[in-house]
């Protein structure tokens, strides 16, 4: 007699926002809302505050700091925060399913950031706040030479682009010699990787200027100078990435190319750094964020006013008017470049990740 099979079809698991708020107990959910409201006072309540007031002129946003609204917001952000603190980790244990256990920790740990972001308000808003609002909190500094900061970020993104293009291009040139098998090969790009990984980039560019300007007595500019650093630095860095990303590629594909009758070159062109370029892709991009960062150390070179990236934009009208709110300026100028940048990178590794082996060791 035959047997029938009977095919049991397996349901999957709920997920979702509904299905973890239909699994919280009364007390795992006063944590959680204790825990987002404490911060919710303290990260959105405060500004909102401020911004009733005023930003402009900074006597506005002391005034709202020392005044009695903004002390009991934070009397009651910290309260709040230390209650859902208690609760959260003293019942997050005995919480019967996983979404509750979650929002009782999510509760403490929220809690406990507001105890202590609120803390340290407390502390500041007990110094001088006065003085602090009257050297960083002078917003028309900002506002009044937003153009100067706009061409800031331009020259900044094209140091980082032009310096990065040469590094690309230098490090995959390094990653070649240093993979190959003859040591007379390898140990000029080594000690060129070596040097600049070595040394600090703020030295390269001072050395570097006077080495081409005064020693090769080349009659180039200033910015082209701060590229060039820029991108040999980049090299060195790259040429690892690059390495790396080629050793990473299994032996055995680079063995059944040459089998075939492909010489090193071919097998390296066609079969190995394609792949390889996939795996460097996201370690190359986030390397560029690091190289916006650093051509605020070109501001030691003395710029024009139409070459002056973010940070000598900022440090031009500090030292002009004898305050220190444009150094905000160049730091949300780089935030606005850098953010998407990092964002980019996540996504990227993401959208790589699937079908990746691992490296060998």
């Amino acid at each position: 007699m035959a047997v029938r099979e009977v095919v049991v079809e397996r349901e999957m698991p709920e997920r979702g926002i509904r299905y973890f708020v239909t699994e919280q107990t009364t007390l795992s959910a006063i944590t959680g809302l204790l825990g987002a409201l404490s911060l919710s006072i303290l990260v959105i309540g405060i500004p909102l505050a401020i911004t009733a007031n005023g930003w402009i002129p900074y006597q506005n946003i002391t005034a709202t700091i020392e005044s009695t609204e903004v002390l009991v917001l934070l009397v009651a952000s910290i309260a709040l925060g230390a209650v859902a603190t208690i609760l959260g980790w003293a019942t997050f244990r005995r919480m019967a399913t996983k979404p509750s256990r979650e929002a009782a920790v999510a509760g403490a740990v929220l809690g406990m950031q507001s105890v202590v972001l609120g803390g340290l308000f407390l502390w500041f808003r007990a110094g001088a706040v006065d003085v602090f609002a009257r050297n960083f909190f002078q917003f028309q500094y900002i506002t009044d030479f937003w153009e100067r900061f706009v061409r800031g970020a331009l020259n900044t993104l094209i140091l980082a682009l032009s310096g990065e293009a040469i590094g690309i291009l230098l490090g995959l040139i390094l990653a070649i010699f240093v993979l190959s098998s003859r040591a007379v090969v390898r140990a000029p790009a080594r000690i060129y990787i070596n040097f600049f990984r070595g040394t600090p980039l703020l030295w390269q560019i001072q050395f570097g200027f006077f080495a081409i300007i005064l020693g090769l007595q080349l009659n180039i500019s200033t910015y082209m100078v701060a590229i060039l650093v820029l991108g040999l630095n980049a090299g060195a860095y790259s040429a690892e990435i690059f390495r790396a990303g080629v050793q990473s590629i299994d032996r055995g594909q680079f063995e059944a190319a040459r089998s075939v009758g492909m010489s090193y070159p071919r097998a390296l062109r066609h079969i190995i750094l394609p792949q390889a370029f996939r795996r460097v892709i996201p370690p190359l991009t986030n390397e560029f964020v690091i190289l916006i960062k650093d051509t605020s150390l070109v501001s030691i070179l003395g710029l024009t006013l139409s070459q002056q990236e973010l940070l000598a934009v900022g440090g031009e009208i500090a030292r002009t008017y004898f305050n220190a709110t444009a150094f905000l300026g160049s730091a949300a100028g780089y935030l606005a470049i850098c953010l998407p940048m990092i964002g980019a990178v996540s996504w990227l590794e993401r959208r790589l990740r699937s079908g990746l082996t691992g490296i060998p060791g």
